[in-house]
């Protein structure tokens, strides 16, 4: 690469570690049931990318959810059942973070490999930095250490804002945003790139849109695959995604592009 770009920022789950972003959806179940209020796992993964509170707040007043509380506590939910909510998700979340802590298939060579070519890296995250307390050793233990994490509650909104992934820059010393990819595996990540004005690329195959552990993934057969792939593309590119890949591992050939269009004067919102 010609070092046009300057920056790549890395969402966590289901873009460089955890395939199938399954740690926040094992721990919000966890949580709800706690006060005995059964989710799915298609109501967690239909907000995921939110800082955990504000994930907790989406959940809990989601209609289908609303209807269920009030069955089971004969009340309409508040913010203090929020709360209370993500009091408990807090220390489950720790817990599950800490156990789905595996790097995604060539995501520790691609963070090698941009650091070779003297590209910063930065990470933005819906855990707050207890949450990642468990997970920033062992990523370094397997080669993943970034330059800057900026974590949920570090600035005054979360994603889809572009906050985080701006404090991010104004840390590392990066500027224009154009100069930036942004890459992640939910809606409100791409927004969160687009938002501040740099390219906003997806993770379909690892991410939250399939869903599935790399063992499940891998146990489908390839029409299945395919089909599920194709569905993750789709919804990416409808949150303003600039380019989709199946993992990070795919993402040399879309540096590559980006810094061409960049040699030509193009910007993300052309």
């Amino acid at each position: 690469m010609s070092n046009l770009i300057k920056a790549v920022i890395f969402d966590w789950a289901g873009t460089m570690i955890d395939f199938g972003s399954c740690a926040p959806v094992e721990a919000m179940i966890a949580a709800f049931a706690q006060v005995g209020i059964p989710i799915s796992a298609a109501q967690v993964r239909h907000d995921m990318g939110r800082a955990k509170r504000d994930h907790v707040e989406a959940i809990l007043l989601s209609p289908e959810v609303v209807v269920t509380w009030q069955s089971v506590h004969r009340t309409h939910p508040t913010t203090a059942d929020g709360d209370r909510i993500y009091a408990a998700l807090e220390p489950l979340m720790a817990e599950c973070a800490g156990r789905y802590t595996t790097m995604i298939p060539g995501a520790a060579d691609l963070a090698k490999s941009l650091r070779s070519a003297g590209i910063k890296i930065g990470s933005c995250t819906g855990y707050t930095r207890e949450m990642m307390a468990g997970i920033l050793p062992r990523a370094a233990e397997q080669g993943y250490a970034p330059d800057y994490v900026v974590c949920a509650g570090e600035t005054l909104e979360g994603r889809p804002s572009p906050l985080m992934l701006w404090k991010n820059l104004v840390e590392l010393g990066v500027w224009p945003s154009e100069a930036c990819v942004k890459v992640d595996d939910a809606d409100v990540g791409i927004a969160e790139g687009v938002n501040a004005g740099c390219w906003s690329v997806g993770v379909a195959a690892s991410g939250n849109a399939v869903g599935l552990s790399l063992e499940a993934f891998e146990a489908l057969d390839a029409a299945e695959r395919d089909k599920l792939i194709t569905a993750a593309k789709i919804e990416l590119r409808a949150a303003g995604a600039h380019y989709v890949v199946d993992t990070v591992a795919d993402l040399p050939t879309v540096f590559a592009d980006i810094e061409a269009r960049l040699a030509r004067g193009e910007l993300p919102s052309d």
